[in-house]
């Protein structure tokens, strides 16, 4: 693929600020390793918190999280960080939380999972389910699942689980790893694109799983293994074009479709995984944060404007 002409330069200035402190090898570090230089790096993407946004930091059992808020707010995003299920926190995604939270004019709450290797599926998604479940019987306000890679899939296996509920009134999935044929598709054309490759993908993976195997017909680790789509919150779902995993949203996103369910698939064209650190600097990515924001606002007034 030759991503010369997809790409613009503000996009390819975004790609090689990242790769001078995430360079593509990183992948082959331990994992402390590279837990450390994902941190550095969204460090030097880090924005501050908008004016009145403030944040508390709390436990939900055993399970870190961070709770931000503006105002008296209608509903509460539950947000789920990217980083492959090994990287990433409450500090790698803490401004793109508050700014959600300043944007919408709802409550954010951000969930530290555990990860792989120290904790193998279905750790994370229980984490999440967990938080989640606290979130709909301590508060009164609907709730909306939102998410980036990794978060967009813990976020769409929260819903699965907790389909019907009246209270989940909606999601909203970036660049989500939903699944699909590792050997067709996306995962093929895009298979080098930069910032994430096939193998990457393949490696986080094989330390995600016990025996590095992904389990068969696990819709809590692979949501297009689900076998009923029906029952989800109206879904937002948000890929980049130059991406190895865009084939599964729109998978996803058709089996709503498919099972009577309300879905929208926006493939943000020239952008590539991980731009949410480049909505500052990239007008493309700036773009797709207020259509991700605004999708959060329309949902959480139980609206549907696709």
């Amino acid at each position: 693929m030759d991503y010369r002409k997809k790409i613009d330069a503000e996009t390819w200035d975004f790609i090689h600020k990242t790769g001078e402190y995430y360079p593509p090898e990183t992948v082959t570090y331990t994992v402390d390793q590279q837990r450390k230089i994902y941190d550095k790096m969204c460090g030097a993407f880090f924005r501050g918190y908008p004016e009145g946004v403030t944040a508390s930091d709390q436990l939900i059992g055993t399970i870190p999280t961070r709770h931000y808020t503006s105002n008296d707010a209608p509903a509460t995003v539950m947000y789920f960080h990217g980083g492959g299920f090994v990287v990433g926190g409450l500090e790698s995604h803490d401004d793109v939380c508050a700014e959600i939270c300043d944007c919408t004019g709802l409550d954010v709450v951000s969930v530290d999972y555990r990860m792989a290797p120290e904790h193998l599926h279905p750790a994370m998604h229980d984490d999440c389910l967990a938080a989640t479940r606290h979130i709909l019987t301590t508060t009164n306000t609907p709730i909306l699942l939102a998410g980036d890679s990794a978060g967009g899939n813990l976020a769409a296996t929260v819903a699965a689980v907790l389909r019907n509920n009246p209270q989940l009134i909606g999601q909203v999935l970036v660049y989500g790893s939903f699944g699909g044929d590792i050997e067709a598709g996306t995962f093929i054309e895009h298979a080098n694109a930069p910032l994430l490759t096939r193998d990457e993908i393949l490696f986080y993976e094989g330390i995600r799983y016990k025996n590095g195997e992904r389990p068969r017909d696990d819709p809590t680790a692979t949501p297009l293994d689900d076998t009923s789509f029906e029952g989800l919150p109206p879904s937002v779902i948000i890929s980049a074009e130059c991406d190895p995993i865009t084939d599964g949203s729109r998978l996803y996103h058709e089996a709503i479709q498919a099972a009577g369910g309300r879905s929208v698939w926006i493939n943000e064209q020239g952008l590539v995984h991980g731009y949410l650190r480049a909505r500052t600097t990239v007008k493309r990515a700036a773009d797709s944060f207020k259509r991700i924001t605004e999708a959060l606002s329309v949902l959480s007034r139980k609206e549907w404007h696709y």
